[in-house]
Formats: structure tokens, sequence, C-alpha cells
């Protein structure tokens, strides 16, 4: 929520500077064949989890949830001009995140310290993502913009634990995903650079839950899907 607050500041302040400007920027922008740009975004990922058709006949787990945490990224950004009103823009980046899963037990785990009837798993990661999207943009009103986005990503997660052997307290993740993606963003003109703050959905399709019969952190779950909100600021030239 703090964070979410934030970007509306920082939105609602540049889109004031911005319409405060009588000069128009970057005029010649539009007619480019193609440009470049960094990213910088913070992310709220969590998973979406399903428990096991045979969730109720464990006898160690009571319930189990996905939580949601916050992470960064960073990454570069291309993007060429397929006509007036639509650009092909590919972003990888690099991201830095972390997604949690709560289990209520039936009994008192006496391996936590203190003993709990509650446990969270953590599981950690460092995605490399490769999106590819079409944006398609509205009419520009002095030194600003909006525009919408749309499309498809694969992801390749460094930190993946699937094939860990010290897999007693862990839930294994796979290493490779897929999905789509859907935004909004806003271009906002100055005069060296473009400030572009956007919003958007990333949702992963694959089930990357490697599964353990033998784990009772594992074997009560059946599909585990990635789930992310982000909000970034693209500087594009």
């Amino acid at each position: 929520m703090k964070a979410g607050f934030v970007w509306v500041m920082i939105f609602f302040l540049v889109s004031s500077t911005a319409f405060a400007q009588k000069e128009l920027y970057q005029l010649d922008h539009d007619a480019k064949p193609y440009y470049f740009g960094i990213t910088l975004g913070f992310n709220l990922a969590y998973f979406h989890a399903e428990t096991h058709p045979r969730f109720l006949q464990y006898d160690s787990v009571y319930e189990a949830k996905p939580l949601n945490s916050g992470g960064f990224q960073l990454g570069l950004l291309a993007t060429t001009k397929l006509s007036p009103r639509f650009e092909l823009r590919f972003n990888p980046q690099l991201l830095f995140t972390e997604r949690n899963l709560f289990y209520k037990l039936k009994y008192v785990d006496l391996i936590e310290d203190p003993p709990s009837d509650s446990v969270t798993k953590k599981v950690e990661s460092v995605i490399v993502t490769f999106p590819l999207q079409i944006k398609f943009f509205s009419d520009r009103i002095g030194n600003f913009r909006v525009y919408m986005l749309g499309g498809v990503k694969a992801d390749i997660d460094l930190a993946s634990n699937a094939r860990a052997k010290r897999a007693e307290e862990l839930v294994k993740i796979q290493k490779y995903d897929y999905g789509f993606e859907a935004g909004i963003g806003f271009n906002f003109y100055f005069p060296s650079f473009i400030l572009s703050p956007e919003i958007k959905i990333s949702n992963g399709l694959k089930n990357i839950h490697s599964r353990d019969e033998n784990l009772k952190y594992s074997n009560v779950l059946d599909r585990i899907s990635s789930r992310m909100i982000i909000f970034c600021i693209h500087l594009e030239g």
C-alpha cells in the first residue's frame, strides 16, 4: 500500500509538471523507426496455488495459502514502430522477488523455534524475464500521452530449487515459465528523454510446482502458477 501511494504521488507530480510546460518536446520522437531505454521497477508477487484433490487425506497440514511479497527489477527495452498507433517492444528484465506460502499445521511443529502450529515457507527467486509486447497509443496532448499494452513473456528462474536435494523443508519450483502481460502506461515528454510510468499484471500459465508426494509441504499442493503486479518507470530516448 505504501509503495502504491508513492507511485500515485510520483504520477501526479510528473503529470502536473508535464501539463505545466508550454513548449512541446521530442516532436521528432514519434517519427523514429526504433528507440531504446532502461527500466526500473517494483513488483508485488505471489503464487496462485491449488490444493491437491487428496488434500483432506493428509494428516499434517490443515491449511495452505499463498502470501504477497515485494521485490524489484531492472532491465533494458527496445521498441520499434509498427504504425502511427502501434509499437512492438522487447523488454528483458532481471527480477528479484520472494513468494511465500503459509501453512497451518494440524499439530505443533517441534522443529520450529519456537514450536508453532503454523509456518511460512519462503521461495526466493531471481528471474530473467523476456516480455514481448504490443503498445497502442492515444493522441498526444502537449507533452503527455497514454498507452495500453499486451503481450507474452518467457521466464527463467535462476534460483530454481526444483532439483534441490535438501528438499524436506522446501516447496520446489521449476526453472522455466511462460505467460501473458497486460497494462497501461503514460508518456511524459521532457527535453532530453521520455519518462514512462507503467502498471501491469504479469500472469504465468504453466504449472511450476515440482510436486513431491513424500514431502508434507509439497504433497498438499497440486498446481502453482506465478502472479505479479508490476510498477515500472521507463526512461526512453
